[in-house]
């Protein structure tokens, strides 16, 4: 019965795996819908680069540095419960390489490629994974004291605030170090509109995140017998209120639209193994309106050139999905109770600075040594031309 139940979990881990791996194209349509035609084909080379070397950075030190495993006894070793550890691996990898994915929306159209992909095995080494040991492997007493001064643990189930608000916030140093596109703003101040390239290679990104998050959420249980259909329909609700409130805040903007229910599943994450579904409901609702509001603040206002909007949608709808996991998630409002506001607050913020203060230094050391931004001339003829033009060589002109 043991090697039964450890090979379904094994299974079960897997099948998250490979639907939160899929979920990494989404994010690569996303872009390719969003940016200019000129930078399509490198949105595309950055997703699955990214994740290569993200896989490298997590496997030799960042999954050690979490939970203090490592991979470099005999096979044998590794094969024991039918690899379950390796699986879980990979599992936790692919939310890993999440980090990447959305800086990637961010700084998008102005980034030198070979330098990003430096940055991105130092935050997939060493950022993201100090503070996923913090919130899902108990390092440092900081879950300790929390539950000690307020009852309760910080909870994150599915990552709000592990993947995505520390993934938004460190986009959003990035975007800072980088500054805005060539041409987005005139010298009064005012938006050059850059509008998508594609809406329905974006909403095709944005329909394969929705599918995809299905796994990245369940399967978070990481064991068969822990599965909870409450966070399945939790998911679904809060996509739903992320989708109606953007649509109607965004003026059925298509982009706003389609950004509404991954806005909502970012911040149901957290609690969507303690929340009731209206609880759900609300939260997606009140990240789709956020992320719309912001989004518009922040391009228009504030002059924050954050090319998918990835700050609103993963930084900020992830940090209230952790807040929302401490309001909604107590018994006195149809939760499961076990959490705490205080704790949840706590964690939150100390993701937050981790992130932004982390993928600062990061940014800022790599642009000071190599520098990361395009040339005028690069950016004017699209993206990094080192990558673009692969697509016109003359030996393929006739081939593809």
């Amino acid at each position: 019965m043991e090697i039964l139940k450890t090979g379904s979990d094994t299974l079960f881990i897997l099948l998250g795996a490979i639907m939160v791996l899929a979920m990494h194209s989404g994010f690569a349509f996303l872009e390719l819908g969003t940016v200019r035609k000129k930078n399509q084909v490198n949105a595309l080379v950055k997703i699955i680069t990214d994740f290569a070397v993200s896989t490298l950075a997590y496997f030799f030190i960042g999954y050690s540095i979490a939970y203090g495993v490592n991979f470099f006894n005999g096979a044998e070793d590794l094969a024991q419960k039918s690899g379950y550890e390796l699986v879980k691996f990979f599992f936790l990898l692919t939310f890993a390489a999440a980090i990447p994915a959305i800086v990637s929306g961010g700084v998008a159209e102005r980034a030198r490629f070979n330098p990003m992909l430096v940055a991105t095995f130092m935050l997939v080494g060493f950022v993201y994974p100090f503070f996923e040991g913090i919130a899902w492997n108990h390092r440092f007493g900081i879950q300790a004291w929390l539950q000690t001064n307020f009852v309760a643990e910080f909870h994150d189930f599915a990552g709000s605030v592990v993947v995505h608000a520390v993934g938004g916030w460190i986009a959003l140093a990035a975007v800072i170090v980088l500054g805005a596109r060539r041409g987005r703003y005139n010298k009064e101040g005012r938006l050059s509109a850059h509008p998508p390239s594609s809406i329905p290679f974006l909403a095709l990104g944005a329909w394969i995140l929705t599918v995809g998050w299905f796994g990245f959420n369940v399967m978070s249980a990481q064991e068969i017998s822990k599965i909870s259909g409450l966070v399945a329909v939790n998911s679904l609700m809060a996509m739903v209120g992320g989708t109606l409130v953007a649509l109607w805040v965004g003026k059925n903007d298509p982009g706003f639209v389609h950004n509404g229910p991954l806005a909502g599943l970012v911040a149901v994450c957290a609690g969507s193994d303690v929340m009731h579904p209206l609880g759900a409901l609300v939260t997606g609702g009140i990240a789709g309106g956020l992320f719309v509001w912001m989004f518009i603040m922040t391009q228009n206002r504030w002059k924050i050139d954050d090319v998918l909007g990835v700050w609103p949608l993963h930084g900020l709808c992830g940090a209230w999905g952790g807040l929302a996991a401490g309001i909604f998630g107590l018994k006195a409002l149809g939760g499961m109770g076990g959490v705490s506001f205080m704790s949840q607050l706590i964690g939150t913020l100390l993701g937050v600075a981790i992130a932004f203060i982390g993928g600062y230094a990061i940014y800022f050391m790599v642009n000071k040594v190599v520098g990361i931004r395009l040339s005028a001339e690069e950016e004017f003829n699209g993206a990094d031309l080192s990558i673009h033009k692969i697509t016109a060589t003359p030996e393929r002109e006739s081939g593809w």
